[in-house]
């Protein structure tokens, strides 16, 4: 295996909410201010996080996890999108060790240690003083493996707090403090249930860079920072696996797939668009909300997003729901993730307003106050359907706030999906078929999964 030297960190913290994605989104547009090129990747099944790290890296941010990906598949990830890049700075998500069970499994930690990145611990020290020393050390001893680097001390009271925990942070844990952030005032990241509002809402996306680039270049020592990911170890580079003999075969047609990508829906994971150009696709956009009509297409995607903020928009268009629903109903090849299983459905509900949306599917989805569903997900493929074979175990996650209502008796619809983890539509079934449809709650990731490439490329062939 061929050894590569990339320099790398990847920034942790002791749990949510401590100021990570922020001063993320700092250090990634304060090294681009410095001319460096950015490689932004995000720890775990995330969209809405990974659109700002793209945003502010000036480059498109991938996602490693390690619940949806085998090591070999992270690792070939990491550093095929690492190429041409200065340093790639990777965003953990929860607590550094939080995983799925008492070993750890899919924690931030066990990645740092697969890609051999030194972790750069952010602490909210809020109240504490030489307590923080306690808790890094703990973190330490509880895996020696892990090589944390460095710390940056977040939410700081005054120089005397700061004095004492750097000093006990350097005497009992050997490490740096390499930043010391303020409680900061006026924070523009305003949140939503999912996290942070997606940048693409946002009027002013490029002043909340600014605003977390200037923190980051008042308060944290760049230059060690980046030094520190410089020392990170040779990484080895997996063999290439064996062509699979299911794999697309070569020719001379590119059928049109269509993507749905505007303020509605816009959740897509960079390979599953990246795998279906590489077969020979030629990919489409489509906008719901101000296309007259949907264009001559071979296949379909409707990936996630919020299509309860634009529910008015998307019923306004009566003529692109009208063009969809009669090319379903033709047989097109489509495939749709929650907030576009949501768009296929009767009607949206949102406190009391119900809102027409495309009526492919008999169902209605109500809009709760508490998530419906919400984590990693195992789905065992029972019914015959256009993209799995029957048997087939797809790994995958949810994260939906609506309620799917069926408007007709439930054996008149086909599940395709038995869940095995996770919620779906009802806690036992997800993925409804209809003709050359699939939609599901569940998102998969094709660097983890290509069963479906393979497959939703196939149809558009057949169709084309």
């Amino acid at each position: 295996m061929t050894s590569i030297t990339q320099p790398r960190i990847v920034l942790a913290a002791l749990k949510g909410g401590s100021g990570k994605t922020i001063l993320t989104l700092g250090l990634m547009a304060a090294w681009r201010v410095m001319g460096y090129e950015i490689a932004p990747f995000k720890k775990g099944p995330d969209f809405i996080d990974a659109g700002w790290l793209s945003f502010a890296a000036g480059r498109t941010c991938h996602n490693l996890d390690s619940f949806l990906m085998n090591e070999d598949q992270i690792v070939n990830s990491f550093i095929s999108h690492s190429r041409k890049a200065d340093i790639s700075i990777m965003e953990g998500n929860r607590g550094l060790f939080d995983g799925l069970d008492i070993e750890g499994r899919c924690s931030t930690a066990e990645l740092a240690k697969l890609l051999k990145a030194p972790v750069i611990l952010i602490v909210d020290v809020s109240m504490s003083t030489r307590t923080v020393a306690a808790v890094i050390k703990g973190c330490q001893v509880f895996d020696p493996e892990l090589h944390i680097a460095g710390v940056i001390l977040n939410r700081a009271a005054g120089p005397r707090q700061i004095a004492l925990i750097t000093k006990a942070v350097e005497k009992y844990c050997s490490i740096p403090v390499v930043g010391v952030v303020p409680r900061l005032q006026g924070n523009i990241f305003p949140e939503r249930h999912m996290g942070l509002v997606p940048f693409q809402e946002r009027d002013h996306s490029e002043k909340a860079i600014r605003w977390a680039r200037d923190a980051v270049q008042k308060n944290l020592q760049l230059d060690r920072i980046l030094r520190l990911a410089r020392e990170s170890d040779p990484l080895e580079r997996p063999p290439a696996p064996p062509s699979r003999p299911d794999s697309p075969r070569i020719t001379s047609q590119h059928p049109r797939i269509g993507y749905i990508l505007d303020r509605s829906f816009w959740f897509y994971y960079p390979e599953n668009l990246e795998q279906l150009e590489q077969m020979g696709a030629r990919m489409v956009k489509v906008d719901a909300l101000s296309d007259p009509s949907l264009p001559e297409l071979d296949a379909l995607l409707i990936g996630g997003g919020f299509p309860e903020t634009q529910a008015q928009s998307l019923a306004d268009n009566r003529a692109f729901r009208g063009s969809l629903k009669n090319a379903i109903d033709g047989g097109l090849p489509v495939y749709a993730e929650c907030g576009g299983f949501m768009y296929l459905g009767e009607s949206l509900v949102l406190g009391g307003n119900a809102y027409p949306m495309v009526g492919a599917l008999p169902v209605n989805f109500f809009l709760e106050k508490k998530p419906q569903g919400h984590g990693y997900t195992i789905m065992k493929v029972q019914e015959t359907n256009p993209y799995y074979p029957i048997g087939t175990r797809i790994m995958g996650h949810e994260f939906h706030y609506s309620r799917a209502v069926l408007t007709v008796p439930s054996e008149q619809v086909r599940f395709a999906f038995r869940v095995k983890r996770g919620h779906g539509v009802d806690g036992e079934k997800d993925g409804l078929v209809w003709k050359n449809l699939l939609a599901t709650y569940t998102h998969i990731h094709a660097g983890g999964n290509d069963t479906w490439a393979r497959a939703f490329f196939e149809m558009a062939l057949k169709r084309k």
